[in-house]
């Protein structure tokens, strides 16, 4: 049955591959993004036009209707989520099925420098999701969250029961901030919510603020990078597919979840590859993809960073059935044909 799903945050980089996978099974899919400047917008066009959207010369008006000329059955429309009227007006006008809100102000160390940016998006924008999804009958919201909700959390692997009350950046308050606010909308007003927790996402078309851009770009082009913690890192890095794979089975089966132990409709899921890796092996794999040794620039541990990031993922494999499949070299080497070709117009 075709549902119709609002998807926010469709020029970035997780939701752009979602809302076009939504697509493609044939239901109704309603993107908006507000394009902000956060980091270099021609990433983000490329993106939509990518999905079939005539970008305007990287210049969509606000409110402009867009349909996608790969899929019928996908609009994109420019808005903000901190607009109350315009997200109203929008779920006034297409009784949404479902909400997907993977729209935020992301980055940990941009929190740092730049802290009331996160308020807006972050809490105010994700309250009017809410709001919406209660007032126009949304019974099925699903948002992103973060692995940095963890924090100071030194039991690994990560898993969705333990304590999140020690994070070490505004970014990961704000989304611990969004649980806490799902599960009260999910208890007042019976809203089937289910949270993720996404962990370190890398590939094609992937945010040229994190690790794996920032050292393509650097490493083909002979820099020196920047190694934090003198390499003394691991993230669980997972590939934008099995990202995008296991966010799809969660928006697909959401309603066929099971309230927790106090009869609540909340979840929240770790969506990662469940193998965490050496920050240093991670390079290495990159130098092999571009035939390029990195000139490596070792530095201290940086404000709001972690020292390991782990997920534990048996909930979503025992809910879904999800397993991520992309090895680390398969992955590395997908990314860097694309950053080498001429879709990627940072090149």
């Amino acid at each position: 049955m075709q549902k119709t799903i609002l998807i926010t945050g469709t020029a970035g980089f997780i939701a752009s591959k979602v809302a076009e996978q939504l697509a493609q099974q044939n239901h109704r899919v309603i993107g908006i993004d507000n394009i902000n400047d956060y980091y270099d917008v021609r990433l983000k066009y490329a993106r939509l036009s990518d999905a079939g959207f005539d970008t305007y010369n990287n210049d969509i008006p606000f409110g402009k209707k867009i349909q996608s000329s790969l899929y019928p059955n996908y609009q994109f429309i420019r808005i903000d989520i901190d607009d109350k009227e315009a997200l109203e007006q929008l779920f006034k006008e297409y009784q949404f099925n479902k909400v997907v809100n993977l729209a935020a102000q992301a980055g940990v160390r941009y929190s740092i420098s730049n802290p009331y940016s996160y308020l807006q998006s972050n809490l105010v924008g994700f309250l009017n999701i809410l709001e919406c999804c209660r007032h126009y009958e949304v019974k099925d919201l699903i948002y992103a969250s973060s692995s940095s909700v963890y924090g100071l959390n030194d039991k690994v692997p990560f898993e969705e029961m333990d304590q999140v009350d020690s994070p070490v950046s505004l970014y990961a308050a704000t989304k611990k901030s969004n649980e806490l606010m799902a599960h009260a909308y999910s208890k007042l007003y019976n809203i089937r919510t289910a949270g993720l927790r996404f962990f370190t996402v890398y590939g094609p078309y992937g945010r040229p603020d994190m690790a794996p851009m920032l050292f393509a770009k650097a490493i083909s082009n002979d820099q020196p990078i920047n190694i934090f913690n003198e390499g003394n890192l691991m993230r669980d890095f997972t590939y934008i597919d099995d990202i995008v794979e296991g966010t799809i089975k969660i928006i697909i089966n959401n309603e066929r979840f099971s309230p927790d132990k106090n009869d609540v409709f909340y979840h929240i899921f770790n969506i990662g590859c469940n193998q965490p890796v050496k920050l240093m092996d991670f390079i290495s794999e990159l130098e092999l993809a571009i035939s390029k040794t990195a000139k490596k620039n070792y530095l201290p541990m940086q404000q709001g960073d972690v020292y390991k990031t782990y997920a534990a993922t048996k909930k979503l494999e025992q809910t879904v059935g999800y397993k991520p499949s992309v090895s680390l070299h398969d992955g590395i080497n997908a990314f860097i044909e694309w950053y080498k070709s001429d879709k990627n117009p940072l090149k």
